[in-house]
């Protein structure tokens, strides 16, 4: 009796402790069962950490535990989208084809979902393919043909730059500046293909900034024609018609064959004209000190109210000093406070003007250029200019200076001169650089016509004007130093007055 009870104990111990373990498998929190199909499933859902031990074998292990739940081997991972099809399958629910999912730690997804991209970008990229055949032909590098030299119009070798340490300068007679310091200035590059600044009407007031076709080669270029006696017009660092006639005018008066491609054969040129292209000048008081004017007025019922037809800024009265154009002058100088004294600028360095007298002139009304030559019939200097336009020519044969001023005024007379808008009275406007024929006025012997300055240099070889022949304000003074009464001025080219029957519009009085 006492060994029954003692085996009856044993079971009933036996069959509890089956099922203490048992319970975990099935409905604990951390426990793992067998699916259908032998696939392995969690019972707690996505808290687990995954890992890949060194045989490539897949380890899930238990966030909470540590426990490792499962191992699985590479040939025997899951394939879940198989596994989701088969999903919406059973319940009656066909997936969409673009309806696919890509599961980051699985490569094969991850190598399907880029050649998707591809593919839906129009950019499939072949599997590469190896053509190298160990038995075939000569490998070598020596096999293998030169790169090819300058077919195709790319430079492979470019001067070096020269060295500006052993530049000795020449003084100026117009402005005390001194030598460019090192990185004084910055030149702004740009595409010389882009599109041009829109229309301001005339005056600069695009951000600097933005100045478009830039390039200091060609500034510098700018820089020895004007020293040469050839007048580029303004330096702005834009190549151009004016460029290309300063250029041809540079070698007929210096006796060079000098290219605009020629780096260092400008470099060099420059070298002996009075060194580097640009220099640095310090902005006095009086500089700032003016006078100007807020604005130039388009009524010239309104400029005649002025009390001169003066500068309207720092940056333009410098920038005509150093022959530049104002934008140009504030791009090399960023961040510049041109009205403070004291402040060092970057300039243009033009050298000497021209001081061989000149006895005669032409008027290229083609070309648009104006040519001087001395006594001996050599050409001494050449200024872009505007003559005239179809509607009103200028003269044609040849004239004389009469006389020679500086600093006029300009009387307006719409009874000779053209009408600006209601303004049918006789106005006298005030001398200045901004007036309506600069600050130099040479009279020629023929009425009402002359060579004279311009408020707008950046225009000059590309606008018309009312008959006379108009330069810069700087070449105009500088040609009047030149010529006396009685210097003959010829006119060749285009059209005449007589064959379009039109007049001149300019009329001057000097005060």
């Amino acid at each position: 009796m006492l060994r029954l009870i003692f085996s009856l104990s044993a079971l009933a111990a036996g069959l509890a402790s089956s099922g203490a373990f048992a319970a975990p498998s099935a409905d604990g929190p951390h426990g793992v069962r067998p699916a259908e199909g032998g696939v392995l499933m969690l019972a707690q859902e996505g808290n687990i950490d995954i890992y890949y031990d060194a045989r490539g074998n897949r380890v899930l292990v238990d966030a909470d535990t540590g426990k490792v739940i499962a191992i699985q081997p590479p040939g025997s991972r899951l394939d879940r989208r198989a596994l989701r099809r088969q999903r919406m399958q059973e319940l009656g629910r066909a997936p969409a084809e673009d309806d696919d999912r890509y599961y980051l730690d699985n490569p094969e997804d991850m190598a399907r979902f880029r050649r998707r991209q591809l593919e839906e970008n129009g950019r499939v990229i072949p599997p590469p393919v190896d053509e190298y055949d160990p038995n075939s032909g000569d490998n070598s590098v020596d096999a293998y043909p030169p790169a090819p030299n300058n077919d195709e119009g790319y430079a492979t070798t470019y001067p070096g730059e020269p060295n500006s340490n052993t530049i000795k300068r020449q003084p100026l007679n117009e402005a005390s500046i001194d030598p460019e310091q090192p990185g004084q200035g910055e030149v702004l590059q740009t595409n010389p293909e882009a599109s041009l600044p829109p229309n301001t009407g005339g005056k600069a007031s695009v951000d600097p900034s933005l100045s478009l076709g830039v390039r200091q080669d060609v500034a510098a270029l700018q820089v020895l024609l004007d020293r040469g006696g050839a007048s580029p017009g303004v330096i702005d660092g834009r190549f151009g018609s004016n460029v290309d006639k300063a250029l041809a005018a540079y070698n007929e008066i210096n006796g060079t064959n000098l290219k605009s491609t020629d780096a260092v054969g400008i470099q060099a040129a420059l070298a002996q004209s009075g060194g580097d292209a640009f220099a640095s000048y310090t902005i006095m008081p009086e500089d700032v000190a003016g006078p100007y004017v807020a604005s130039i007025p388009e009524d010239y019922s309104q400029k005649a109210e002025l009390d001169c037809m003066c500068y309207t800024s720092v940056t333009e009265a410098l920038a005509e000093r150093f022959h530049m154009d104002e934008t140009y002058l504030k791009s090399i100088n960023k961040g510049v406070d041109f009205n403070r004294p004291g402040t060092m600028i970057k300039v243009a360095n033009f050298g000497k003007l021209v001081s061989t007298p000149v006895t005669r002139i032409v008027a290229d009304k083609t070309k648009k250029e104006v040519y001087a030559y001395d006594g001996s019939g050599k050409l001494v200097a050449a200024y872009p200019a505007t003559i005239g336009s179809a509607d009103t020519p200028s003269p044609t044969g040849i004239h004389a200076v009469s006389r020679i001023a500086l600093d006029p005024n300009y009387t307006y007379n719409p009874n000779i001169n053209f009408k600006q808008g209601q303004n049918d009275k006789i106005l006298t406007v005030p001398p200045g650089p901004n007036g309506p024929v600069g600050s130099v006025w040479i009279a020629l012997d023929k009425p009402t016509y002359g060579i004279h300055g311009t408020p707008d240099p950046s225009k000059i070889g590309k606008t018309e004007s009312h008959g006379c022949v108009r330069l810069t304000n700087w070449d105009a003074r500088e040609l009047a130093k030149l010529v006396s009464p009685g210097v003959t001025v010829e006119f060749v080219g285009g059209p005449t007055i007589a064959e379009v029957g039109g007049t001149s519009t300019d009329e001057l009085t000097q005060q």
